[in-house]
């Protein structure tokens, strides 16, 4: 199908019931007060949008999924704030849209908001070929970062966000399990913070060459499959264990896993989101307790506009060239096959990480 080239109409995925999603030509979005319109040219597939499509469904219906995504605007609302200096720039975009009301609202930890929508689950999103998009939700991308790159922005923010919710330093002995894109990007800004003693987990071989790509050395990748990884990280850490632990998985094995592999007061950073019910045996209970262990849970990214906050973070290191998160992508699909990378993700017939859908240049 033939991008929809008028004023009025465009092309998306629109997801009508679970399971039910289709390419259709729908209107473009009208903006309100503080929007601008912005022209998808990449959109990455959270591992996310796989249940929100094919299992658990969405909020309400129709919906465009989609919230790794950037652009260039092309339009804004007839009340947005310096409306010139957005046209035609290029973006990306912060998908969270908080309430500004709410507790965490006034004390800027937006990502904590009580109150939020969100581009791709609760109102549409970037499977299109614009979106409507607060302008406070923009940033700037420099000339050195392309779409595709962009696209990875939030991603690559939950993966800093992550590494900011624990205390370590150079000195400690830090282990990723479970190399999904969030862990892979992880271990990438890690590496880039200067962490030496970097263990990770993993299950596949593709896996395991990103892990050499990325410059760790073959004897710090564990195959869980193959391996025993409570005595692999003790072998590791001269008995002691881990410092830090990031959980990728979301599962209440490598939950365990966590407990028996950190050191005493270590940190535990639950990252992966949970598979299913979550249940905290006695004897795991126990080991948090007498180790006094510090357990911490993260979610999505600061995003406040100030140099300091995730986003910036990552838009400096990017542009910079300091991480290369294109590395990570194995598929690149064009929009009007954007399904075909979902059914990758679905039924995991072939080793991917990051699925891209790519846009008209």
């Amino acid at each position: 199908m033939k991008y929809v080239q008028n004023e009025a109409a465009m092309n998306a995925w629109v997801l009508r019931g679970i399971g039910d999603i289709s390419m259709e030509t729908v209107k473009k979005p009208e903006l309100k007060e503080g929007e601008v319109l912005v022209a998808v040219k990449a959109a990455g597939i959270c591992g996310s949008d796989i249940p929100r499509i094919y299992q658990t469904g969405a909020y309400s219906y129709p919906l465009i999924p989609g919230h790794e995504f950037s652009g260039v605007v092309k339009a804004t609302g007839a009340d947005t704030k310096e409306s010139s200096r957005w046209l035609g720039k290029r973006v990306g975009v912060f998908p969270l849209i908080p309430c500004g009301c709410c507790v965490p609202c006034r004390k800027r930890k937006y990502e904590l908001c009580r109150n939020y929508s969100y581009l791709g689950s609760r109102r549409d999103g970037g499977f299109a070929q614009a979106v409507a998009v607060p302008e406070k939700n923009l940033l700037l991308l420099p000339d050195s970062v392309s779409f595709q790159e962009a696209a990875m922005l939030e991603p690559m923010a939950v993966a800093v966000h992550a590494m900011r919710r624990v205390e370590w330093s150079f000195s400690h002995k830090i282990v990723v399990c479970g190399l999904g894109t969030i862990g892979l990007l992880l271990v990438m800004f890690l590496r880039e913070a200067g962490i030496k003693n970097l263990f990770v987990v993993g299950n596949k071989e593709s896996q395991r060459q990103q892990i050499l790509n990325m410059g760790l050395e073959e004897d710090s990748y564990c195959d869980g499959r193959a391996r025993d990884v409570v005595s692999w990280i003790l072998e590791h850490t001269d008995g002691a264990g881990a410092d830090v632990f990031f959980e990728c998985v979301g599962k209440n094995e490598t939950y365990a896993l966590a407990v028996d592999s950190v050191a005493p007061l270590g940190q535990i950073c639950l990252v992966g989101n949970p598979y299913s019910d979550m249940r905290l045996e006695k004897a795991v209970y126990w080991k948090i307790l007498r180790n006094q262990l510090t357990v911490t849970g993260t979610w999505n990214s600061s995003f406040t506009g100030d140099k300091s906050d995730d986003w910036h973070y990552v838009m400096e290191r990017l542009a910079q060239k300091r991480v290369h998160p294109e590395t990570l992508i194995s598929h690149r699909i064009p929009f009007e096959r954007l399904d075909q990378g979902l059914l990758v993700m679905r039924d995991k017939k072939e080793d991917y990480c990051k699925v891209m859908g790519c846009w008209e240049s």
